[in-house]
């Protein structure tokens, strides 16, 4: 049987790999060892030949592709919880980036992104949104592709040129609505997101790569910047897991996942989430384990994750909570609530009092049912409990196994460029008019201009006057410049620079 051992209590704890992709969650107050947990198991599933994906928000976990340094405390530890062969190693991790810059560019573009998630990165009210429906909407009519914020940007500018007519085959858009979506683009692309949204795009196989050894890959997020604009970190994330639904085929319960996706600080996943969109995310979790995919939420308090999502997360590992606070106590009641009862202890209490390290864990046994929850000490990983160091960091990205994939920006034909084309050829037919007149015409608008400066004696006297004053002034060049100036005035412009 194919297990991850997670540590001791009265007897070693394992994770079943083949229920591994009935998903988890990783709690406990800060301080408790959340993060060393998540890295045991993050080894784990490497050494398995597992791909993992995670989010790391203070910089912590890079420690996973640097080796440990070994002492007696940690030697200790594996040899009391029955760890063989411990020895510290580094484990295979590749480092991405919203911004690439902290790793490889990790991008999507408009289109994949979709209206939805879009209108939850800018923050838009469902006034707003529906506005962006029908941005989204037109540009498919038109057959118009949205790949960066420039086409993005271009197709707002289309709607609010023409938004009595989009407005009369669409639904009524308002001036103050869609100046506000625009400024939320310009937000937007102010935070420094403009790269997100661009070629060339995530291909998910990438994510799920293994390395000569036959280790799966550790994917790191850096998202110590990324977790300053909530909005758009908790979207990318129902995005990335949206697109492994949506495009990864079905395989049933394999005997090991495909890929474990990590996901840290969870409550913002779900804060101010829709509840249609809660429900998309409910769906995705119900349905994405038979994709080969397995989710970990990590969080202070079991609460912070909804009931619907809640009661999906099979195997758990609860760190210390105290309950010093209402919502202290409150959280430590549901955390009591959701493990199978072990007469031999009383979870409500043990939780204030576990040690760092350790943990109540519930895993899924044979046929997928729960096992009695244990106080458990969590083994240790083999990697730096703490952050790579900037030379290290270099290090590993310069043997990433990705290359130069995502390094350059593509910026092909798209909405921006096409809307461009069609207004110049708009304007150079217009200008191609305005110049093919009938001899007639141009007949007449030469008797005009004739008219208009010398048809009748008046302004004949007037053109004459004015002719004599500057023969008089001709070797005065301020008489020049009255000259054009009185003449640009009889003409309708000014030739004064």
């Amino acid at each position: 049987m194919n297990t991850l051992l997670l540590g001791k209590g009265e007897q070693q704890v394992h994770l079943n790999l083949k229920y591994a992709n009935r998903h988890g969650l990783i709690a406990g107050a800060t301080g408790t060892g959340k993060t060393v947990s998540l890295m045991t198991l993050a080894e784990g599933f490497s050494r398995q030949g597992v791909s993992v994906f995670i989010t790391d928000i203070k910089g912590d976990i890079s420690g996973l592709g640097v080796a440990g340094t070994p002492n007696d405390k940690l030697l200790k530890r594996a040899a009391e919880i029955g760890v063989e062969g411990y020895q510290t190693e580094a484990n295979p991790v590749v480092f991405w980036d919203l911004a690439g810059i902290q790793g490889h560019a990790l991008r999507t573009t408009v289109s994949e992104m979709g209206p939805t998630l879009l209108g939850r990165i800018l923050g838009l009210n469902d006034t707003q949104s529906g506005i962006l429906d029908i941005v989204f909407q037109l540009a498919d009519d038109q057959g118009l592709l949205l790949l960066d914020l420039d086409d993005l940007r271009a197709m707002l500018n289309l709607v609010a040129n023409e938004r009595k007519e989009v407005s009369a085959k669409y639904g009524l858009i308002s001036a103050q609505s869609l100046a506000a979506i625009q400024r939320s683009v310009l937000g937007l692309e102010r935070d420094g997101s403009k790269d997100f949204l661009a070629e060339p795009a995530l291909q998910l196989e990438d994510l799920m790569r293994t390395n000569l050894q036959g280790r799966g890959i550790i994917n790191l997020l850096a998202a110590n910047k990324l977790i300053l604009t909530p909005n758009l970190y908790s979207s990318f994330l129902l995005w990335l897991l949206s697109e492994l639904f949506e495009n990864l085929p079905e395989v049933g319960d394999l005997d090991k996942p495909k890929l474990v996706f990590f996901i840290d600080e969870a409550h913002l996943l779900f804060e101010g989430c829709p509840a249609g969109l809660l429900k998309r995310i409910e769906q995705i979790m119900r349905l994405i384990r038979s994709k080969g995919v397995g989710v970990y939420f990590c969080s202070q308090f079991p609460d912070d994750i909804p009931n619907e999502i809640l009661g999906q997360l099979g195997n758990r590992i609860q760190h210390a909570l105290r309950a010093y606070t209402p919502r202290d106590q409150k959280a430590v009641k549901t955390a009591a609530e959701t493990f199978v009862p072990n007469p031999k202890l009383v979870v409500s209490e043990v939780i204030s009092q576990l040690a760092v390290g350790e943990a109540l864990v519930s895993t899924l046994a044979e046929k997928g049912v729960p096992t009695m929850v244990e106080r458990t000490l969590i083994a240790p990983p083999r990697c730096r409990m703490g952050p790579a160091s900037p030379e290290e960091l270099v290090a590993i990205r310069a043997q990433s196994p990705i290359g130069g994939k995502y390094d350059t920006l593509i910026n092909r034909e798209s909405a921006y460029e096409r809307l461009n084309q069609r207004h110049t050829d708009e304007t150079n037919g217009a200008n191609t008019a305005q110049t093919t007149h009938s001899p007639a015409t141009n007949e007449a608008e030469q008797g005009w201009l004739s008219e208009l400066i010398f048809g009748n004696k008046r302004r004949q006297g007037l053109a004459e006057t004015l002719s004599k004053q500057a023969a008089r002034t001709v070797g005065n060049q301020l008489g020049k410049q009255i000259l054009r100036g009185l003449l640009g005035g009889i003409l309708g412009k000014s030739t004064r620079r």
